[in-house]
């Protein structure tokens, strides 16, 4: 097979130990989530939210020790916005109104003659982190049915069913580092896998469109080689933006603060995991399900009476 690509890296050499490393982290995924959980936010769990300013920089440690002092253990601490500004999570407390809560604190952090103003006390119903979960997984439901019916129109049933066990290779495996690493689980990391789909998709489906054209241009080409061709093709594209993405990201975790870091997570996580499994979950979940040549070129209509001999 003659390519005009300027890699010849042959991907389809590694299949089967990326097969083996995907499903023993799915595997260990199913473990975790199942032995650990997910270490849900205060977004989901419920509890009071209080945002507070200092008229100087903020420390951390001490606002956290006030705050345990005040009788309440495993609040979350977290500077956002500026060095001056304060995030307080307190966990759903059976029995204690929001206001005595916010009251409790703020007469802890002003021990000792320290400025600190109350910007917001909210309280987050469980009720409201139920739905919130609901409504998340829900849509990235409906998601995975769109993308299903899209492919198998736009491409064949096996790319679709390929990409769908992609993007779920993709959700779990990020759900298993949060679980095994004991990494907040909340609001941002929820919209940040329901991204993670839609950039994994855009690697898959490109690999699927040069694919397509690949079995049209290279008559005698067996699924891999065509695979093959597709991928060195992409591959400066694709590391082009994965790149440069995985860049931003990691300026998001290091310079982004406290509150934007599991977001930052589980978008690199995303990432890193949807660039190899375009190559390693879907296009080879799709040539395993026996996708071919004749699967992807149009079907030739014969004309009415092109057999017949042409009139003198």
């Amino acid at each position: 097979m003659t390519t005009d690509t300027q890699f010849h890296i042959p991907w389809d050499k590694a299949v089967k130990p990326a097969v083996v490393v995907s499903i023993l982290l799915t595997l260990l995924t199913i473990y975790t989530l199942v032995v650990n959980r997910l270490h849900l936010g205060l977004d989901f769990t419920g509890g009071t939210l209080i945002e507070v300013t200092y008229v100087q920089e903020a420390d951390v440690n001490d606002v956290r020790q006030r705050v345990e002092q005040a009788g309440f253990q495993g609040a979350v601490v977290q500077l956002f916005g500026t060095a001056m500004d304060v995030a307080i999570r307190v966990p759903l407390q059976e029995g204690v109104k929001t206001e005595e809560i916010a009251d409790r604190v703020m007469a802890k952090l002003t021990e000792g003659g320290t400025e600190v103003t109350l910007k917001r006390r909210e309280f987050v119903s469980p009720s409201v982190g139920a739905d919130l979960i609901e409504g998340g997984f829900m849509a990235m439901a409906i998601a995975f049915v769109g993308i299903l019916l899209y492919i198998s129109v736009r491409y064949e049933w096996k790319f679709a069913l390929g990409a769908i066990i992609a993007l779920i290779h993709d959700v779990m495996i990020t759900l298993g580092i949060f679980s095994f690493f004991r990494i907040e689980f909340d609001l941002t990391v929820l919209a940040a896998l329901l991204t993670v789909v839609g950039y994994s998709l855009n690697d898959t489906v490109v690999v699927f469109d040069r694919m397509k054209e690949n079995f049209v241009e290279l008559r005698n080409a067996t699924p891999w080689e065509a695979a093959t061709n597709a991928i060195n093709s992409m591959l400066v594209r694709t590391l082009v933006m994965s790149l440069t993405t995985i860049f931003v990201l990691l300026a998001l975790f290091y310079l982004g603060g406290a509150m934007i870091h599991s977001f930052a997570i589980a978008m690199l996580c995303g990432v890193i995991f949807g660039t190899y499994s375009s190559v390693y979950v879907a296009t080879a979940a799709a040539i395993a399900l026996g996708v071919t040549r004749e699967d992807l070129l149009p079907t030739v209509v014969d004309k009415e009476g092109a057999d017949l001999p042409e009139m003198p």
